[in-house]
């Protein structure tokens, strides 16, 4: 593994801990050169996964990018960060359980949604609003309505 630091290949682990759901190996590593700690995490991947954006374009798949947005959905809500991994690592291993190497980014924003509907109603509202594109309060009130008749 190479430093961030200084960027010398030598580096040692010097604790390894697996995450709390298991799906992945938090390293405690320190250069050699520089004596800088850094942290790794090592996770499972079962295949690559392309998105397809709704233009067509192919992309490959980014866990990153689908916990950050899940992170401004859920900021400021009564969510702690562990859970928050639970609910990424669950999305990313339907995705990979599916068997599909090309998935639409409407599947994976639909699944988001699915799942902060059942973590936190105003996550899942916020999520909605982007993934949806409200351009105005009427938006906001027109989901709101069909919300409230599937309850």
């Amino acid at each position: 593994m190479r430093c961030p630091y200084c960027g010398q290949d030598d580096t040692q682990v010097k604790d390894s801990r697996p995450s709390e759901d298991g799906a992945a190996i938090r390293r405690r590593r320190s250069c050699t050169g520089c004596g800088q700690r850094f942290t790794t995490i090592e996770r499972v991947q079962l295949r690559d996964i392309v998105v397809v954006k709704s233009d067509g374009r192919r992309e490959p798949f980014d866990r990153d990018k689908l916990a950050r947005s899940i992170r401004v959905a859920l900021r400021k809500r009564p969510v702690d960060e562990d859970r928050i991994e639970r609910i990424v690592s669950g999305i990313v291993r339907k995705l990979e359980a599916s068997g599909e190497p090309d998935i639409a980014s409407k599947q994976i924003g639909e699944l988001v949604m699915e799942t902060l509907k059942e973590v936190d109603a105003v996550a899942y509202i916020r999520f909605a609003s982007v993934y949806r594109d409200f351009r105005e309060a009427a938006d906001f009130g027109a989901f709101l309505g069909a919300l409230d008749e599937r309850r």
